[in-house]
């Protein structure tokens, strides 16, 4: 089988390709690799999700008619795993504002490459949104209530059960039914961008180029102010909020749309800065303390500060988030993540009908537990379209405490070989759960058992749903 590099190579238009080098990984599971002939170099990317690729591509071309700055697709492969698209180079604006964040005084070159990408974001929203067909979006075309719900419960789920087990779920649900009636009280018929913040900006010959905007969605125009101005580790001051923010009513202005006034508009804004907090904890609970990618749990106490200072503001409607700012005040985030312990353990949920996961590591052995008989809630119509994730089917499945006994046999097994291989130094370790559609049994016990494991022994866990990634 041809690997990714030659498959992209493949790719390459009329040269030679001379040199593949491999980018370093981000927060995403796609891989980038910098592809250079005599004349000229590419990044080729590899995704395994399709219809993702499929997204990026759309809206990349979409936005070049619109003349908006975004690399431009070469490219792609007939299966849409692989595709070329342009070098904007090494330097993002994060890094290019690395001094103003880690001083705090950002300077008049720094303060020029933001507002000049801030006044950039109201035409990607407006003119991005002409004439796209949303439909191509991915996972979602539209920022809606379920959406809404789905960062919400991430946060819970992934973030503040790891953290601060011990709360209150019905006074939890109660602020999340609030703020979701504050976020979608306004029409969303912008783009969207979903994460948009200094890391996703790319700096050529000093001009903003826009990346990572696959994710994007139907949406308001709050969201991805949020995203940018309260970036967790961007460090920017309140003074340097507003005046971003005043450069980017400007320029909305200049679009020709109106808003009722700015002080109405920084009030609705606070709801979606809160939101993102919340999102941004969910995914730095996820990607730090499941998957032990320890650079996502130095964001955490950044991410804290920016979630109790918006809640100091606006925690009067919020009285339980409040509760819990205040609680996670006094908590240290616990670091799971240890870089001194070399086990990986991957775990896997899986569908029998596509087959048990292949040990990448290449070390073979491990674990595969079959959940099959365990009472099934896709069997049920009001369970057919949830998976473990989802709050119902966790009752469901946690009612009778069959699932929770089958779990204690599997910790019983997969505890003392992970001791074991931690004292004699091996470094991977998989553990598969199968079901029938691989949705709702295996889901359930792959997600307890990262959780189980990463809170146990502080060891890196990358947690794998297979069929819900498909």
């Amino acid at each position: 089988m041809l690997m990714h590099e030659d498959k992209l190579s493949e790719l390459f238009p009329e040269e030679k390709v001379e040199r593949v080098e491999l980018l370093p990984k981000s927060g995403s599971n796609r891989c980038y690799y910098r592809l250079t002939s005599e004349h000229r170099s590419l990044i080729g990317v590899y995704g395994e999700i399709v219809r993702e690729n499929e997204a990026f591509i759309y809206i990349a071309r979409h936005f070049r008619l619109k003349g908006l700055p975004v690399p431009e697709v070469y490219s792609v492969s007939d299966d849409v795993h692989y595709y070329l698209q342009e070098d904007l180079g090494d330097t993002s604006l994060f890094d290019a504002i690395k001094n103003g964040r880690e001083s705090g005084s950002f300077s008049e070159q720094e303060i020029t490459l933001l507002k000049n990408t801030i006044r950039l974001l109201p035409h990607f929203q407006i003119k991005g949104a002409q004439d796209l067909n949303f439909a191509k979006c991915y996972p979602v075309s539209t920022f809606d209530r379920r959406s809404v719900m789905w960062d919400l419960n991430y946060f819970k789920y992934c973030f503040l059960k790891m953290v601060l087990p011990d709360f209150s779920e019905p006074e939890l649900e109660d602020d999340f039914e609030n703020l979701a009636n504050k976020l979608l009280f306004e029409p969303a018929d912008y783009f969207m961008y979903r994460d948009f913040q200094s890391r996703n900006v790319m700096l050529k010959n000093g001009e903003p180029y826009f990346i990572d905007f696959q994710g994007g969605r139907k949406g308001h125009l709050y969201y991805d102010l949020a995203s940018f101005l309260w970036q967790s580790k961007a460090h920017f001051s309140y003074e340097l909020r507003q005046l971003l923010l005043d450069e980017y009513l400007d320029e909305l202005g200049k679009l020709n749309i109106t808003i009722p006034d700015r002080k109405s508009f920084y009030e609705h804004l606070t709801y979606f800065v809160l939101f993102r907090q919340l999102q941004v904890l969910g995914s730095y609970g996820f990607r730090g303390m499941i998957e032990g990618k320890s650079h996502f749990l130095e964001s955490i106490p950044s991410a804290l500060k920016n979630f109790n200072e918006i809640l100091s503001e606006i925690g009067s409607d919020y009285p339980y988030l409040k509760d819990i700012a205040d609680q996670l005040q006094a908590v240290n985030t616990p670091n799971y993540s240890n870089a001194d312990l070399p086990l990986i353990v991957t775990i896997y949920s899986f569908s029998y009908k596509r087959g048990i996961p292949e040990d990448d590591s290449g070390n073979g052995g491990g674990f595969v537990f079959d959940c099959r008989a365990i009472h099934n809630p896709g069997k049920y119509e009001e369970y057919k379209n949830l998976t473990g994730l989802d709050e119902p089917v966790k009752k469901f499945l946690e009612n009778d405490g069959e699932i929770l006994r089958f779990l204690d046999a599997v910790y019983s097994l997969s505890d003392a070989s992970v001791k074991r291989y931690l004292e004699r130094g091996f470094t991977h370790l998989q553990l598969s759960f199968g079901c029938t559609g691989g949705r709702h049994r295996s889901v359930y016990s792959a997600q307890s058992a990262a959780q189980h494991i990463a809170q146990k022994f502080g060891v890196k866990v990358r947690l794998i749903h297979r069929e819900l990634q498909k």
